[in-house]
């Protein structure tokens, strides 16, 4: 069976020492220790633009910086697939297809959207908008396809599972 992982980041800005600490340096282990037939490095774009929608400039000027970083700190476009989410656009098609199956009460018992909330003061009858919820769903489509063996968030050192963090780590719908 081939062994797969994805990754990523959202390009919100430019990547930082705390970024090589907490997942690149162990992304480039991964790529370069051969335990994984195939690797996939996504840059989020489109699950940037759900708290980003205000200034999607922001967004589109980091996708190359971000993609530059990924490069500065050893990951290998030979060996490793940098890809740009909203260019794939089967993705886009497939999380319409997850919004009709997931409903607003699971995707709201999602550890991680359950977090933003908190944190962005949406609790209450304050608005919140659809795409709070949809980035959730933008990472499923491509997870089921590709038959990954670790989930995004999982190649940080120490985080495995719900909670864990990164890019959809907590993408997976709870029961």
């Amino acid at each position: 069976m081939t062994k797969i992982i994805l990754t990523g980041d959202r390009p919100t800005g430019r990547l930082h020492l705390g970024h090589y600490v907490g997942s690149l340096r162990r992304r480039v282990e991964l790529q370069n220790g051969g335990g994984f037939d195939k690797i996939f490095v996504m840059i989020a774009d489109a699950q940037a633009l759900t708290d980003n929608a205000d200034n999607p400039e922001k967004v589109r000027q980091n996708i190359i910086e971000v993609a530059l970083d990924y490069m500065a700190a050893g990951l290998d476009p030979a060996k490793s697939v940098i890809f740009i989410q909203s260019q794939v656009s089967e993705l886009t098609e497939l999380t319409f297809f997850y919004m009709n199956l997931v409903t607003v009460q699971r995707l709201q018992r999602n550890p991680t959207v359950k977090q933003e909330i908190q944190l962005r003061g949406f609790s209450g009858r304050r608005r919140r908008q659809q795409g709070r919820h949809a980035g959730r769903l933008l990472l499923l489509p491509d997870q089921p396809g590709r038959g990954h063996h670790r989930l995004p968030g999982d190649d940080r050192p120490g985080r495995r599972g719900p909670g864990a963090g990164g890019p959809g780590a907590d993408a997976r719908a709870d029961p």
